[in-house]
């Protein structure tokens, strides 16, 4: 059987081949040569795989090496190279802060560092091995040092300094320089606490505040090394948490990133969580958790789900143990979250009992029947917004994802959610859409090339180019415009992918004004492969063996340029939270490089906007603008401040340095108290609906507080009253 598959995959080889003579349009046969290529893939995995008697992680290994080679936009050939990138990226990741190895740890490393590339191929695990028998020992030494550290006082009167970035210091060229890095780590968190507290008591005393209780030097330095302690307890017994699935994942991603950033191996609960964001549903009781002192503490009950029917399950409930129906009831304490989340988590109409211990001390035993969670924030929804200016109505349509549900053809996507925003906008007689994708990371290409068209006749919305060198053309067939107004998009330096891609094609259309900062910079496409397909029934005990996700294309803008790496930039740029930060694709050393290809035709007579006049008078305002100077003024503080990152360790220093940036800060903090000037309302249908509907009525108004802090979108409206 395995021969014979063979067989039909060399005949398959033969088949690119015979594509190109035949009379099929050069797209379709794109898309036929991906499907060909990842099922060839496929078969080939099967017979490699057939005999061979391997542990799970080297199954797995082989698999995603296999896929990375076969299928990946482009393929890294495993050589001296590649192996130091991997060795490093690993080292980075396992002990980014340098708590754990020594130079002597790095030096014995070192060995390995030119043969992973060898050692990946022959699946052995020599290096992740003893790099992680190192790491349990260590960690086992870390508890004893920061025990030891925080058992005396420490002397905040001496001279000394603590380098905060990791990435400035070198490792510890043998342990006491590693404990006494320690001490400075642990000296630096209790500082902050210990000036936090007498700052506290300070404004206390000026005020005359008799509530806050008046302590000595010595007294909060206690407290302060207390609670350090305290959180560093914790954090050890996360680590411990940590299983060989976590440390094996780590290892595995530092393989697959070298390819690109994008291309990451997921473990099935991973999958199960990217499927939710998709989606936006789950089935299960509707409660969000945390993992709090070894507890598993309810943080939010969402509206709608099982729990908030059911009603006995609150906020701050620990849940103590989790029973399925008439099963005996597990025991959850110290328990991994991730872990209590698979017990809780179930099939619509099962039956799951929670123990919990509520804030007053009770112990309750609740039972919910698990229902569809339906998560409402990750969909599409719209308000009508008027300015001050005049009497015209604006329609504004919020976007967080590019969502699509694969698995249900009922279920819920983006482009049809938007549609239907777009008629209920309509019938308001709106003046201008605003469509907000800001902080949208992207998801289903299929949806972003549906959504586009809604606001052109046809044409080509995005090319998109696969390894075997050509590209195809994604098009909007459908004539019909659902909208076909002045049409503002917001989009800031998260938005990603499928979000640059509506942006682009908007732009390049002249079919909307883009307003923001400079977009992420993904301008790749990645697919999901199924690791469990791979292996037949003899592989049962392992699976689920979890999925790689795997980037199979470049994606272009009809004019030919890339969003890769340089992102779409706005027409007109509005000053971004997050422009400090150093965010977007340009950022990671293994993303893949920006790049070119012959545009395609489109037509832009179809538009016949001309935006000159707003977004000259748009740049006029935000030149002019109070509010947009003073986010510049914070964004450009944070940015001079992002290098400094030695600290004193001393208090007075320390506390005379703090007071000198609470007092710039401080003009800042206002900020957040400022609104803008446009009136905001619901939708007439929402208007009818909330008067029954207690759970919508409190979503749309939570919403409208957040819409009224929103200055960039004020200045959207603004623009849409000035196009014409």
């Amino acid at each position: 059987m395995y021969r014979n598959k063979n067989k039909e995959f060399e005949s398959k080889n033969n088949f690119f081949t015979l594509l190109k003579s035949v009379k099929i349009s050069k797209s379709m046969r794109n898309r036929i040569l991906i499907v060909l290529t990842l099922s060839a893939l496929l078969i080939v995995s099967f017979t490699i795989f057939r005999d061979k008697k391997s542990d799970k992680n080297q199954v797995v290994l082989e698999a995603i090496t296999h896929s990375l080679n076969s299928a990946h936009y482009q393929p890294q050939k495993l050589d001296d190279v590649f192996s130091e990138k991997v060795y490093n990226l690993y080292l980075e990741r396992i002990d980014y802060f340098k708590r754990f190895f020594t130079q002597p740890d790095i030096d014995e490393f070192e060995t390995y560092k030119k043969n992973l590339d060898e050692q990946i191929s022959h699946l052995s695990f020599d290096f992740y091995s003893l790099v992680n028998k190192k790491f349990d020992t260590y960690l086992s030494r870390s508890q004893r040092y920061f025990t030891e550290i925080l058992s005396q006082p420490f002397n905040f009167e001496l001279e000394e300094n603590y380098e905060s970035d990791p990435e400035k210091r070198t490792w510890s060229k043998d342990t006491f320089e590693l404990k006494e890095n320690w001490r400075k780590l642990l000296k630096y968190e209790t500082l902050i606490r210990l000036a936090t507290e007498i700052e506290l008591q300070e404004d206390a005393k000026q005020k005359n505040d008799t509530s806050v209780k008046q302590k000595d030097q010595i007294t909060l330095e206690v407290e302060a090394r207390n609670k350090t302690l305290k959180n560093y307890q914790d954090w050890y017994k996360r680590m411990l948490k940590l299983d060989g699935d976590d440390r094996f994942s780590l290892f595995v991603n530092s393989i697959t990133n070298v390819y690109d950033p994008h291309t990451e191996f997921l473990p099935p609960a991973d999958k199960e969580n990217f499927d939710i964001t998709m989606t936006g549903k789950l089935e299960g009781i509707g409660a969000t958790l945390q993992e709090n002192n070894g507890y598993i503490k309810v943080v939010k009950i969402v509206p709608g789900s099982a729990s908030w029917k059911q009603g006995e399950l609150q906020v701050n409930d620990l849940i103590l143990k989790v029973a399925q129906a008439k099963d005996e009831p597990v025991d959850i304490v110290d328990m991994r979250l991730d872990e209590a989340v698979k017990l809780i988590r179930g099939k619509k109409g099962t039956e799951v009992k929670l123990t919990v211990k509520k804030p007053d001390g009770t112990i309750k035993v609740i039972s919910i029947i698990r229902d569809i969670v339906i998560l409402e924030e990750t969909f599409a929804k719209s308000a009508i917004l008027k300015s001050e200016k005049n009497k015209k109505n604006f329609g504004y349509i919020l976007l967080p994802k590019f969502y699509a549900d694969f698995e249900d053809r009922n279920g819920r996507n983006c482009a049809e959610d938007v549609e239907k925003e777009i008629r209920k906008l309509s019938a308001e007689n709106i003046d201008g859409i605003v469509l907000d994708v800001r902080s949208n990371g992207g998801g289903s290409l299929q949806e972003v090339v549906k959504l586009a068209g809604f606001f052109i006749k046809n044409g080509p919305i995005v090319q998109a180019k696969t390894r075997l060198g050509e590209a195809s053309v994604l098009r909007d067939e459908d004539s019909n415009i659902q909208y076909s107004g002045p049409l503002v998009i917001l989009v800031n330096s998260v938005s990603a992918s499928a979000s640059e891609i509506l942006a682009a094609a908007m732009q390049d259309y002249k079919r909307a004004v883009i307003i923001g900062t400079n977009t992420y910079g993904k301008g790749t496409v990645q697919r999901f492969i199924d690791l469990d397909d791979y292996y037949g029934k003899e592989y049962t005990g392992m699976k689920p063996l979890g999925s790689i996700k795997i980037t199979i294309q470049k994606f272009y803008r009809i004019n030919g340029g890339a969003t890769q790496l340089k992102g779409v930039a706005p027409d007109i740029i509005i000053p971004d939270e997050y422009d400090y930060m150093g965010i977007g694709e340009k950022e990671d050393k293994f993303a893949l490089p920006w790049t070119t290809i012959p545009q395609v035709r489109y037509d832009v007579a179809q538009s016949k906007n001309d935006f000159g006049i707003a977004i000259k008078k748009a740049k006029e305002r935000i030149a002019s603008n109070s509010t947009f100077k003073l986010f510049q003024e914070r964004t450009d503080y944070l940015k001079s401040q992002k290098d400094k990152t030695k600290i004193t360790l001393n208090l007075k220093k320390y506390r005379d340095s703090e007071k000198d940036r609470k007092e710039i800060v401080k003009k800042y903090e206002k900020i957040d108290k400022l609104e803008n000037k446009l009136l905001i309302s619901a939708l007439r249908d929402e208007i009818v609906t909330t008067k029954t509907d207690t759970i919508l009525a409190r979503r749309i108004k939570e919403w409208h507080k957040e819409i009224q802090k929103d200055f960039e979108l004020e200045e959207a409206v603004n623009v849409l009253n000035d196009l014409k």
